[in-house]
């Protein structure tokens, strides 16, 4: 009878242990599924004669195609030193990408921040960016130590970017004269679809400014199909820097800011009605959570409603799960969510494809967030949950 109670009492004990283990069991396998998974690298760190890529941004063009731009950097993932701008296309929906294509070598120095923009209107394609001296850290740039300064400009594609003009200096147009550092994007610009500021091409941008050091958002904008550009307004309140803007269902303009008030691990919002020129009502969305970092935003235009996408790693502390979010109602709540990668995962950008597909350029790997610039499309329907 002992013996019996003994055995009893085991096979208890090995149930218990057996049904507390399946969580762990479960969450292992959906692991080493997830390391199984080959990640679509359209930028990987090195190859094609860069260490490391770093800062996407993708644009569908005119005619259908997709360019992807990215940071290539030679020596590592710092972001000082020899950078170049570097972009590759896609004739088939993102299916296969061309070769590398290099759009702006400058020898040891930084070209950086790819922000597009497509005239939907001629085609053009703009490139807005920034340079800097390689040896000038950004560290020195904002406190005016630096040989030179961070300095704004354009490069120009009229087919479809199959060639780009020389870059073009913009600094003095869309740059006041006590701005340190200067970023634009980084991810693409939208031009206006409708109302009083139709057509207008707006660049999402941030600056610090000397002395006080105090991190603001802003905008640049053309009203005369990219051939000049001028200042738009910045927020009313420091603490965000990168960002980018999305036109809402009635033609307002919405920013979405990369967040150091660390009161809250949320992005901020704000608001536009004339076209990018001045900023208001800033506040925190406590939905769209955050470890610091980039994001990016897409406005989707489906079956006769708008949705307002929204992507980046959501987590409050690290760079982890990418994840796009989706909004009916013009940025109020975020009840659609997709995790498109649960690993490391830092910056990104997002485009439309096709009418049933969307697309997301995203930096990410199983090792760091840096290891390359990875490319995924999905479904507008399965993302929607229609």
């Amino acid at each position: 009878m002992v013996e019996y109670k003994i055995f009893l009492k085991r096979i208890f004990v090995f149930v218990i242990f057996a049904l507390l283990a399946v969580p762990l069991v479960s969450q292992t396998l959906k692991g080493e599924k997830e390391q199984e998974r080959i990640l679509n690298y359209i930028f990987e760190g090195g190859k094609e004669g860069y260490q490391c890529f770093r800062i996407p941004a993708v644009v569908a063009t005119k005619k259908g195609a997709l360019l992807a731009f990215a940071e290539g950097r030679k020596n590592g993932c710092s972001d000082t030193g020899s950078i170049d701008l570097v972009m590759k296309k896609s004739t088939d929906g993102g299916k296969t990408w061309g070769q590398l294509e290099l759009l702006w070598h400058d020898e040891g120095n930084t070209c950086g921040n790819p922000s597009p923009v497509v005239d939907r209107t001629t085609g053009d394609i703009f490139l807005l960016s920034t340079w800097n001296l390689g040896t000038d850290h950004e560290s020195d740039i904002i406190a005016q130590k630096s040989k030179d300064t961070r300095r704004v400009f354009v490069i120009k594609s009229e087919n479809d970017g199959d060639s780009w003009s020389s870059p073009k200096e913009i600094t003095s147009e869309v740059k006041l004269p006590n701005w340190t550092w200067y970023a634009t994007g980084p991810g693409s610009g939208i031009q206006i679809l409708g109302g009083k500021y139709k057509d207008r091409l707006v660049i999402a941008s941030d600056h610090i400014e000397a002395v006080t050091k105090k991190y603001y958002s802003h905008t640049i904008y053309s009203d005369d199909h990219g051939a000049t550009w001028e200042l738009g307004g910045s927020t009313p309140f420091d603490q965000v820097n990168e960002c980018e803007v999305v036109e809402l269902s009635n033609h307002r303009l919405m920013l979405n800011m990369r967040n150091y008030d660390r009161q809250m691990s949320s992005r901020q919002l704000a608001y536009s009605d004339d076209g990018g020129e001045s900023w208001r009502d800033m506040h925190h969305n406590e939905t769209l959570i955050e470890p610091i970092c980039q994001a990016s935003t897409l406005r989707l235009d489906f079956e006769d409603q708008v949705y307002v996408l929204f992507a980046n790693p959501a987590d409050t502390k690290e760079r982890v799960n990418m994840t796009i979010r989706g909004s009916s109602d013009d940025g109020k709540s975020w009840p659609m969510v997709k995790q498109i990668f649960a690993g490391p995962s830092a910056y990104s950008d997002l485009t439309p494809i096709d009418g049933k597909n969307i697309g997301i350029l995203y930096e990410g790997g199983y090792k760091s967030a840096y290891q390359g610039i990875i490319w995924e499309s999905v479904g507008i329907i399965e993302l929607l949950g229609m």
